[in-house]
Parts: structure tokens; sequence; C-alpha cells
């Protein structure tokens, strides 16, 4: 049984893409650049704000002109974070069924902790005990600093932690804190990335984490 769970947040709890995809393309278009697709922000997001921008951005394009445009992003993305951003089917059922039966749940973004902390409490207010988002004076997912600094804060102890998480990075992050890793298959990436990532057990459906969590099933989930 694991006594904390310790959740991603876009890809995992909130289908943020099209609003992530919206603010991605409002900068393109403001600085002249091409736009992208949807599906192509699934593989741009997931390790912060600044390697977003880097990678929507046209190559070649400066450091000064990057910093600027992700600042202007930032700005734009937290006017619009909520325009069509919504929990996954099932989650807030998943969660609360969690919080009855004992765990402790927190968040771990590398969203920008400025952003982070208000989306999560606008999408579950008083669900979360810690959120915490990327800083910019600590390194973000997968390095496993402030996954270390929540566990600290939480009381939690490596072996009975659960990460959750729909990307590579999120598995890894698990993995180089010492926990158990669990990839979730409703995300913004696939099978294969959260296998070869080495995820310890692969969910389809959130009603699948109460009793992954608590112990009831045994092995890879999924697979």
């Amino acid at each position: 049984m694991y006594t904390h769970v310790i959740f991603d947040l876009d890809g995992t709890l909130l289908n943020s893409i099209d609003d992530l995809a919206d603010a991605g393309n409002h900068i393109c278009e403001v600085y002249g650049w091409p736009t992208h697709p949807v599906e192509a922000y699934k593989l741009m997001v997931g390790n912060g704000i600044p390697n977003l921008v880097r990678r929507f951005a046209p190559q070649g394009v400066g450091e000064e002109v990057l910093a600027q445009a992700t600042a202007d992003f930032s700005a734009w993305y937290g006017v619009h974070k909520e325009d069509k951003t919504a929990p996954y089917p099932g989650i807030p059922a998943a969660l609360a069924a969690l919080k009855e039966a004992g765990v402790t749940i927190a968040v771990l973004s590398n969203k920008a902790h400025a952003l982070a902390r208000p989306v999560v409490e606008h999408y579950f207010p008083g669900v979360f005990p810690l959120v915490q988002g990327a800083l910019p004076d600590l390194p973000t997912k997968p390095d496993p600093t402030l996954l270390h600094r929540m566990m600290d804060q939480l009381g939690a102890r490596a072996d009975t932690t659960l990460f959750v998480g729909d990307s590579n990075v999120d598995i890894r992050t698990g993995k180089n804190g010492g926990l158990t890793a669990c990839g979730v298959l409703w995300g913004f990436r696939s099978r294969q990335e959260l296998e070869e990532a080495g995820a310890d057990h692969l969910i389809a459906r959130p009603e699948e984490l109460l009793p992954l969590v608590l112990g009831e099933r045994e092995g890879k989930s999924c697979m």
C-alpha cells in the first residue's frame, strides 16, 4: 500500500493541451513564427515553459528573444490557462476515493509555480494539501530536488510513495527520487515512451488508481 501519491499536472490530472497550444501559437503569431498543430505540442510540453518556448520557436532564435517570448507566453497563458482546460474524466472521483482511503496526495509540476498553484486550486479546490511548480532557482523534473523537498514536507517515505505521470519526464522523476512510478495512458505521451522510460505500472483509466495504491493488484497494469 502507498500512503502518499504525487501527481504530475498537465496530461495527468488536467487536459490542458489546447490552452497550451493556443498560447504557443499566439506567441508564434506575435513574433511572426510558424504555428504548430495541437498534436505537436503534446511532444513539446513537459519540461517547463522556457523549454516549451524554445521548442516551438524556429531554430536560430537568439536567447534574448527567447527570454522575451517566454515572458510573453507566461503572461498570455496566465490569463487564458482555463479557457479550454478541464480535468480528465474520472479524475475528480479518483482523487476523492484516494483521500477517503486516507492517502495523502500532492502535485509536482514543471509548470511555473505562480501558474501551477492557481490552476490546481481552480479545478480541484481544497483537494491537494501541497502543490509545487517550477521555481527559477531550482532544477525541474526529472531532477528529484523538488520531489525530495515535497516528500520532506509531507513526511513521505520513498517505499510508500507513488509517482504518477504521463511522460518519460515523470517516470524518470519517480525513478530518480527512488519511488515507484506509474504511467497513465490517457495523457499526452505514448505507451511506448512510458515503457521505455521504465514505468513500474501503466493504467488506462483513473479508477484503476485506488486498487493500485491500496495494493489490491500486483504487477504492471495494461501490459
